[in-house]
């Protein structure tokens, strides 16, 4: 009788992997960071081979950590950052460059072309998604552009592409399954959310054959085997790690509300089989594929969140760990009038601005490490408001709590602020790892490991609830000095 489902979490800056048993509880666990590239401003590659090495590298290691082999195993589920994308030969597995990170700049000039000639409005009609560097379909198209031979490769067969779980289980099936799900391909824009297919006239105005591009599977179903554990293991759940955390939260029903703090922060709402629309900076999206249902959510996307105190970690050495920042955050009353606008990669929902660029304000001969730490944690806890106004915005609905995960969330300073600044109570669950939950949830319902949605609800258990504490002038007087700050952080680098 198998007694766990393996999740495979491929983030932004580590691979993990976790073994979860049937009441959803985290048994075991293991994680290995990898190297990020800057070759130019605004730009952002991995290594892809790095990234599958270390996956597979985890996934091992848990399972020997817990002393089990693939026969122990239910199903493996994956989830992973989103926009990323990788292009490789298709007979030897080897990428033709770097991952191209959902971070990076380098289209937005491209981005600026499509605009300028309208086709903005088609793509946005069609795929719910903005018309913006962040996602999929500028990156293939210039790597199909500036790797050398590739479009003539391409157009031959030779190629194929796709966002990082399609290259996870290309490797995992060894090149017999180029699969997708159907949230990570609403997140390529190149992915008809109406027609749930690749959209032809969108391919044609990218030059992207439809060739290279994988199959679309639900998020719940079987999409291959791997036998590099020891034994057959089936693939039986794929999301992206928003929607992922979504489904792990079990924001199932309509108007239900979760949001992710890990290397950028995402807000999303369940808006049911309904494909949400925005007018306010927000794009519409896949949640999932289901039972042969698909459902949709409304998202606001934030580049840099934990990636702020990555950076006061790494590139300025103002912290030993990112730990380190709940306790200087506290050791001041506030920021001595500080902001920090981490738009290191531009901004994103609801700015949209590419061109932005990270700005301190409000420095005085007073200001401190701990004033600029707090700061970084507050940015957060800011761009998160930002979000949920527009969406209040656009849906009419303002939510009466917000679910969070992610690492950041076992910052208590942080979780306590975004109550304040919000004015409403945030909800942190028993487990911080609701993305790698939501992969093992999926993987564990078409495997059988659960039967149904509803066995689900007994594993969800709050541990805390942050009550704001700040009252409403005081939380609009700092808000109105974030919105002040962030308008001179955008347009900087154009």
């Amino acid at each position: 009788m198998p007694r766990y489902i393996l999740a495979l979490d491929q983030g932004t800056t580590s691979s993990r992997a976790i073994l979860f048993d049937h009441e959803g509880r985290p048994r075991f666990s293991a994680s290995r960071e990898f190297k990020q590239y800057y070759p130019q401003p605004g730009w952002v590659e991995h290594d892809a081979m790095e990234i599958w090495k270390s996956q597979l590298d985890v996934a091992e290691k848990v399972l020997a950590e817990a002393q089990i082999s693939a026969d122990d195993l239910a199903a493996l589920g994956i989830t992973n950052q989103r926009e990323t994308v990788v292009l490789w030969d298709r007979a030897t597995g080897e990428p033709l460059y770097h991952a191209i990170v959902w971070q990076c700049r380098r289209t937005a000039a491209m981005c600026d072309r499509i605009r300028a000639e309208g086709f903005d409005r088609v793509l946005r009609e069609k795929t719910g998604l903005v018309t913006d560097a962040y996602f999929s379909g500028t990156k293939i198209a210039w790597l199909l552009e500036n790797v050398p031979g590739a479009r003539a490769r391409a157009q031959h067969g030779e190629l194929a592409v796709g966002t990082i779980d399609t290259w996870l289980i290309w490797n995992l099936t060894r090149g017999k399954a180029h699969v997708t799900d159907v949230s990570n391909a609403s997140r390529t824009l190149l992915f008809n959310l109406h027609t749930l297919e690749w959209d032809p006239e969108i391919l044609s105005y990218f030059a992207i054959p439809a060739s290279i591009l994988p199959e679309v599977k639900p998020s719940s179903a079987e999409l291959g085997e791997t036998h590099l554990f020891g034994a057959t293991l089936r693939i039986c759940g794929v999301a992206g790690d928003q929607q992922a955390a979504l489904f792990g939260q079990q924001c199932f029903r309509h108007g239900m509300v979760k949001n992710t703090y890990g290397t950028g922060c995402f807000l999303l709402m369940n808006t049911g089989t309904e494909i949400p629309h925005s007018n306010s900076g927000l794009v519409g999206t896949v949640a999932w594929g289901i039972d042969g249902r698909t459902e949709y959510a409304l998202e606001g996307s934030v580049f840099i969140a934990g990636a702020a105190i990555q950076w006061l970690r790494d590139e300025m050495k103002l912290l030993k760990d990112a730990a380190e920042s709940e306790a200087l955050a506290r050791s001041v009353r506030d920021t001595n009038g500080v902001y920090l606008v981490p738009a290191f990669v531009g901004l994103g929902a609801p700015h949209w601005d590419a061109y932005a660029r990270g700005t301190i304000t409000g420095i005085t001969r007073g200001a401190n490490r701990a004033h600029l730490v707090r700061a970084a944690l507050e940015s957060i806890a800011y761009q998160t408001r930002e979000v949920v106004d527009a969406m209040a915005r656009d849906s009419g609905l303002r939510p009466q709590a917000l679910r969070v995960d992610g690492g950041a969330t076992r910052n208590d300073f942080l979780c306590q602020f975004q109550a304040d600044i919000l004015g409403i109570p945030v909800e942190r669950p028993a487990t911080t790892e609701s993305t790698a939950l939501g992969a093992a949830y999926l993987a564990g319902l078409a495997s059988g490991f659960w039967k149904e949605k509803l066995e689900l609800t007994a594993h969800l258990h709050s541990t805390h609830r942050f009550e704001p504490q700040l009252d409403f002038s005081r939380r609009e007087e700092l808000f109105a000095g974030w919105l002040r700050a962030v308008e001179r952080a955008k347009g900087w680098a154009s």
